[in-house]
């Protein structure tokens, strides 16, 4: 579950952007997006390979530049000031910016001479974060010998050097092994409790579902939908709750009422349209009550990411994800 700092802090847009266009050739990759991200919270961009997620970043970072629209990081424009905006601002790309000839210490601490930072500044800085991210024990060691998460964990710690309010997590868990994954999220976490605004792109739909506190989601260049990850959920038909009996008279009863309910008589199962909503399943349980009718099962099965994903890009490519749960 997201864990935003809520309040007045998420008020604030972090990153707004008005009709950002960028094109390569005769190739639009970006047709005209808009975003508004408050401070504290986690946005994930999840789109198909290629379909403009890291050209996003790149220009709200100040790496390229735009074709047209306009943009605010951190309040400061894009185009007219990006060196305020790369002040305030971390990157963290899909891949490494670790040196695996020096040790992680030594990363740090060129990382903390490029922020101008003092000598026993950087020392301190490099430190805390080391400790921070559990990477004391191989502090010393060259940073080829890292594991992936690892190697990951000191490439967030290095971002962290000069103290961003606003990160981008390009696809930050990419090639990771689902513990060290997991560790990521848990930093990511970390750093929004501490108000940290997080601009994560990532290919894995689950990331998004357990990280993000709004979702949009990318397809030839325009924003084909957001929301949390619910409002997208419920965006896709194929919801339901599903109502189960072990009296064939109340199963009988409910079925004779419940008239757009899909019957399962073998296993004296309904089940009802739902968008998943607890005005839906508020009504479904107050309809049982009013008609004496004890259901010995009730769940509530809602579309999940993939879903979502496939059903808005058209997508056929396959997408890390962990096994749906029937669950909800």
């Amino acid at each position: 579950m997201p864990t935003s700092l809520q309040g007045a802090t998420a008020n604030a847009a972090a990153i707004s952007a008005t009709g950002l266009r960028k094109s390569y050739g005769d190739k639009t990759v970006l047709d005209g997006i808009d975003l508004h991200i408050p401070a504290g919270t986690v946005f994930a961009l999840l789109g198909p390979n290629g379909a403009g997620k890291t050209t996003a970043v790149k220009i709200l970072s100040t790496l390229i530049g735009a074709d047209g629209g306009r943009a605010e990081v951190a309040g400061h424009d894009i185009s007219a000031a990006p060196q305020a905006v790369r002040a305030a601002i971390g990157v963290t790309g899909q891949f490494s910016a670790v040196d695996g000839l020096i040790t992680g210490e030594e990363n740090m601490l060129l990382m903390a001479d490029l922020h101008r930072l003092s000598r026993r500044e950087g020392r301190r800085v490099t430190a805390e974060l080391l400790e921070r991210f559990d990477l004391v024990d191989a502090a010393k060691k060259p940073a080829q010998s890292y594991s992936g998460g690892m190697k990951r964990r000191l490439d967030i710690a290095m971002t962290l050097v000069g103290d961003p309010r606003i990160i981008f997590l390009d696809e930050p868990t990419t090639g990771l092994d689902p513990r060290s994954r997991h560790r990521t999220w848990q930093i990511v976490r970390e750093l929004v409790q501490g108000g940290v605004t997080v601009f994560l792109t990532t290919q894995y739909l689950e990331e998004a579902d357990e990280l993000a506190d709004r979702i949009a989601v990318l397809n030839n260049g325009k924003i084909a939908a957001e929301g949390t990850a619910d409002e997208l959920k419920r965006m896709i038909p194929g919801g339901h709750i599903r109502l189960r009996f072990t009296d064939p008279a109340a199963y009988r009863s409910a079925a004779g009422a419940l008239a757009e309910a899909t019957r399962n008589d073998e296993a004296l199962a309904l089940q009802i349209p739902s968008d998943g909503s607890q005005r839906e399943l508020r009504a479904v349980l107050d309809w049982l009550d009013a008609a004496g009718v004890a259901a010995d099962e009730l769940t509530v099965h809602t579309p999940d990411l993939d879903d979502v994903f496939f059903a808005l890009t058209g997508s056929t490519t396959t997408v890390p994800h962990q096994p749906k749960e029937a669950l909800r």
